[in-house]
């Protein structure tokens, strides 16, 4: 009868004093820690040699950093943006002459300083005056992106480039034969290739190598390459050839046009050099 009530009050006295041995722990456990960050401070305080510490370097000496030139749009007056949009050319930094010989030049290492051969056998491309053209372009592409990073001069500069471009590629359609009628039209598709193909490059070498892959098997396989090694093989080429022109000096393509191109087998494996400096005149020639 009384057996039930006996048993609650004991487990209640039980529990009470669980609970205060609980605290009594969480309390020893915080004055502890206290003690310990109490002593920690003071160590500090009265023995700083105890622990090391670092010795701040101040000086006023500057220190230059080479860094990569960035280049900047120049700055020009409000006269030379009138007239440049009206479809003129406002004042350049070189004379226009020379940068006209300049692009003329760098045209005739496109056209003379590549070996066409190559890119026919090892791409399996027919030899035709379509392939040539199609692996002109490819060249001519390059130095374009290039000359673009010198400013209104460099964009001067692939004007003629281009312009020299349509004119041997006119020349050389007559001296096959070409009619006419047959070589205005060559000339329309041709045209329409090109403008594509700048822009699938573009796109491709400001990506990752299998857009640069679908760019080439696009405008330069004219989409009937099976063979995956070719496309690699190109892919490398431009990566290396673009990476080779973007060491050129800037003022010496402006003045010279000469580009030297890499191999597109290389028979040793060893990193891009720059080139030794071209030599010019005091009339850029």
């Amino acid at each position: 009868m009384y057996r039930r009530p006996l048993q609650s009050a004991v487990r209640n006295v039980i529990n009470v004093t669980a609970s205060r041995g609980a605290r009594g722990k969480v309390l020893d456990q915080e004055a502890c820690f206290a003690r310990a960050l109490v002593s920690c401070q003071l160590a500090r305080v009265s023995s700083p040699c105890l622990t090391p510490c670092r010795t701040l370097h101040m000086t006023t000496q500057l220190y230059s950093v080479k860094e990569t030139p960035k280049h900047t749009e120049e700055e020009v007056g409000a006269f030379t943006k009138l007239i440049e949009a009206m479809g003129f050319t406002g004042p350049l930094k070189y004379n226009k002459w020379k940068i006209k010989i300049a692009a003329l030049r760098m045209y005739t290492c496109c056209v003379e300083r590549v070996n066409y051969d190559d890119f026919f056998e090892k791409c399996s491309l027919p030899d035709t005056l379509n392939s040539w053209f199609l692996v002109a372009q490819l060249h001519v592409w390059m130095c374009l992106v290039r000359m673009r990073q010198e400013g209104r001069t460099g964009k001067y500069m692939c004007r003629y480039i281009v312009h020299s471009m349509w004119e041997d590629v006119e020349q050389r359609s007559k001296i096959m034969g070409v009619d006419a009628s047959h070589r205005k039209e060559a000339m329309k598709v041709m045209t329409e290739t090109f403008y594509a193909a700048l822009f699938g490059y573009d796109e491709g070498i400001l990506s990752d190598d299998c857009v640069l892959a679908a760019a080439l098997w696009r405008n330069l396989f004219n989409r009937e390459c099976e063979d995956p090694q070719q496309l690699e093989l190109m892919v490398e080429y431009v990566r290396k050839q673009m990476q080779f022109i973007d060491a050129l000096n800037g003022e010496d393509l402006l003045l010279t046009g000469e580009v030297k191109w890499r191999p597109l087998v290389e028979e040793n494996a060893q990193s891009i050099l720059k080139v030794v400096t071209p030599t010019y005149n005091d009339a850029g020639l």
